[in-house]
């Protein structure tokens, strides 16, 4: 009879979208981010992006823009509970969605170049339909 081997707490990937109150300033904000993140206790540093201020797509609440903050990390999903508490008692924290990040989705980055060259080529296209 052959044994299962049982890991006990293993790490997992994740990926958390925060938007965070727009009218804080931007130090706030990223003290707010490393104090939400050193809740997590992390063996290695989140990697965060930050999207910064943007329209949000409707109102939530009394907001109609946030500062936008991806972080990445891999912890032990006992550690999620008592995370998601202290997000939701953050005032500051307007949203927040916590995912798993096995697998990366989507089409890769493009770089500045191709960016450009694919908007003077919507550019072109615009041109055509007079």
């Amino acid at each position: 009879m052959a044994k299962l081997k049982i890991r006990r707490n293993p790490t997992r990937r994740y990926e958390a979208v925060y938007i965070v109150d727009s009218a804080i300033e931007d130090a706030a904000i990223l003290e707010k981010l490393d104090k939400l993140q050193s809740l997590l206790n992390l063996a290695a540093p989140a990697e965060i992006e930050h999207w910064g201020r943007r329209q949000l797509a409707y109102k939530i609440g009394r907001h109609d823009t946030g500062y936008y903050a991806i972080a990445r990390f891999e912890t032990t999903p006992a550690v999620l509970p008592e995370f998601e508490r202290a997000l939701k008692l953050d005032e500051g924290i307007i949203r927040y969605l916590i995912s798993l990040a096995e697998h990366e989705l989507g089409a890769p980055k493009l770089s500045d170049e191709e960016l450009a060259s694919r908007r003077r080529a919507g550019d072109d296209d615009d041109d055509d339909e007079d």
